[in-house]
């Protein structure tokens, strides 16, 4: 049940981080966002050391959203992914922090109450 709860905190990361990459266009699946997060979920379970994939999947999911559709889309995915699961402010923090750790920087909080149809 933890790594469920924790793989859907890591997908909100991916919220903010999809919601502001600024290249053209793209299709992102739901599973694409669970296969780039996955690497992610210990870490955000445990904290130490962010493991390498799980920036690479940061990077990667941060890239692929390139309309404002495909971000609002992805938004969605990873809001209905953590929906009615329980999360710690300590999972939270550290799904937060992901973003800077992996070198992809965000003008806002992340937060579970992100609105994904403000999302450009």
């Amino acid at each position: 049940m933890a790594s469920s709860i924790v793989l859907k905190l890591a997908c909100l990361v991916i919220v903010c981080t999809v919601a502001i990459s600024p290249l053209a266009t793209a299709d992102v699946s739901c599973g694409q966002v669970v296969n780039d997060l996955t690497p992610c979920i210990n870490y955000v379970s445990n904290g130490g050391t962010v493991p390498e994939n799980c920036c690479n999947g940061v990077k990667a999911l941060y890239q692929a959203a390139q309309t404002t559709a495909d971000r609002q889309s992805v938004c969605k995915c990873l809001k209905n992914a953590i929906s009615g699961v329980p999360y710690t402010n300590y999972n939270l923090g550290l799904a937060a922090g992901l973003p800077s750790k992996c070198g992809v920087n965000l003008p806002y909080k992340i937060s579970p109450s992100t609105d994904c149809s403000s999302v450009n």
